[in-house]
């Protein structure tokens, strides 16, 4: 690829609008109704770190920090880094196994709106056809277009194709290798996968928008090359950041890409959506995301919580800890209630299979979603979101416990006259009761002031009792059993 011709036409596109690279322009983003509306979305880390299968996905970086676990496992199952480095598990990553179409069909079963493949992980192999690295899946292990076979699989089934690009971390990502004998060869090259392993932040430091170490203008232009051809290449509806995007230096390109990719989109005919985390893009220019965790109160912008099934990695690992399909539920329904959205990610086998817990918890998910998904997908957020005595702890990394909902914690949603009502766990005698909807004293009250006219519950043969009171609306049910939440469809005027 001509690069400098490249970066030419990227200021070209921005140039000629209607979104320029500054963030006033880009305050007059939309967010797609097509976002708002899904509410459900599927992220896969799958890459050759899934050949190891050990840790986690951050496997290539620990590798070559003395004194990990990880590096004791490399050593004694692979041998000295000299001879066995990270470059060479890639022809181990064959992919024999992957079929687009399977995935697709378990992930349209699971209830699956939007599709958020990892295009380009911290290690730095990309997961599709690039003109600008030799480093691809097209090229090297499995010899496929990954990313382009999962977007024509999920435009099949009407579902967004999207993208994430977590390139920027690959800056310091491999940087043990450089202190110890290992296979980087001094002088580290542009066109090697190593490349450029600089010095990255303490652990301490992670966070720092303004970091010792901000990645030089070479790399960042690289990063923008490498976005702008994802963008180009595949179209993808949502473009995903991970975190370290929010580095000051990085400013300007995030700029410049989220104007070319507006751009594009409209000159496209599509809508499109970028995601951040840490305030990395003004707010009102993009959407946020919370890794891991989600927000106590309801917001009145989408936002979104990525998360994972299992507690302990992104990626495929033999000792994988996976969350409970109730769980992962319950904090769908939380999400949703609070104007959110869920992406939940997966993490296959090197040789493209889907592990069997993995598949058991989406299609367990994909069972009550079609007796449910009335109350997800389509909807808005009501004027209470949530009543119950249990406490939503808010931020980043604060999902690894399962919360102890109890039968008060209930969550609401609403598309038109239906208002949605959502147990998070059922009571054991089938009463529930709806505090938020008491029958008024009087006009001055905070309560519903309207009127009940059905209860119905879903995914259930059986038509519930109800009864209205100053104290709350009860909801009498005989046959209704389930580790699962319970949804009530309550019909309003």
């Amino acid at each position: 690829m001509d690069t400098k011709k490249y970066l030419q036409e990227i200021d070209r596109v921005v140039e000629a609008g209607p979104y320029h690279d500054d963030w006033e322009s880009l305050s007059h983003y939309q967010v797609p109704k097509w976002y708002q509306d899904a509410k459900f979305g599927i992220f896969i880390h799958w890459g050759v770190y899934s050949v190891p299968a050990f840790g986690n996905e951050w496997y290539p970086r620990n590798m070559y920090l003395e004194g990990s676990p990880e590096f004791e496992h490399h050593i004694k199952t692979y041998g000295p880094h000299k001879q066995f480095g990270y470059k060479d598990f890639i022809p181990m990553f064959r992919a024999e196994k992957f079929n687009a179409e399977e995935w697709l069909d378990l992930f349209a079963h699971a209830g699956a709106k939007y599709l958020v493949p990892v295009a380009e992980h911290h290690d730095g192999f990309q997961m599709y056809k690039s003109e600008l690295s030799h480093w691809n899946a097209a090229e090297m292990g499995p010899h496929r277009d990954v990313l382009g076979e999962l977007h024509a699989a999920a435009e099949k089934r009407g579902i967004m194709p999207c993208a994430s690009t977590h390139r920027i971390e690959h800056w310091f990502f491999m940087e043990g290798g450089r202190r110890f004998d290992s296979d980087m060869k001094e002088p580290l090259e542009k066109d090697d996968l190593y490349w450029p392993s600089m010095p990255g932040p303490k652990p301490e430091e992670m966070g720092d928008p303004q970091a010792k170490c901000p990645p030089s203008p070479e790399f960042m232009e690289d990063w923008l090359l490498r976005c702008c051809e994802l963008v180009d290449k595949y179209r993808p509806r949502i473009v995903y950041f991970d975190w370290w995007i929010q580095q000051e230096a990085l400013k300007p390109y995030l700029k410049k890409f989220a104007a070319y990719y507006y751009n594009r989109a409209a000159e496209w005919g599509i809508e499109v959506a970028v995601n951040y985390k840490h305030d990395a893009f003004m707010f009102g220019t993009a959407v946020p995301d919370i890794e891991r965790g989600q927000f106590a109160d309801a917001k009145p912008y989408l936002w979104q919580t990525d998360t994972a099934i299992a507690k302990n990695s992104w990626s495929y690992t033999e000792n994988n800890d996976y969350k409970k399909p109730e769980s992962i539920l319950c904090d769908l329904l939380d999400i949703v209630s609070k104007n959110g959205t869920l992406l939940l990610n997966v993490g296959p086998r090197a040789d493209g299979t889907i592990g069997d817990e993995d598949r058991q918890i989406l299609t367990e998910i994909g069972g009550w979603m079609q007796a449910n998904g009335e109350a997800i997908y389509g909807t808005k957020v009501w004027r209470k979101s949530a009543e119950g005595p249990t406490e939503i702890k808010e931020g980043h990394f604060t999902d690894a416990v399962d919360k102890a909902f109890t039968p008060e914690d209930i969550r609401f949603t609403v598309k038109g006259s239906v208002l949605y009502a959502a147990v998070l766990r059922y009571p054991e005698d089938g009463v529930v009761r709806i505090r938020s909807l008491a029958k008024p004293l009087d006009t001055t009250n905070t309560h519903f002031n309207g009127f009940v006219r059905k209860v119905e519950v879903l995914g259930f043969d059986e038509e519930p009792v109800w009864e209205r009171s100053e104290e709350a609306l009860t909801i009498h049910t005989s046959s209704v059993h389930t580790n699962k939440p319970v949804v009530f469809r309550i019909t309003l005027e």
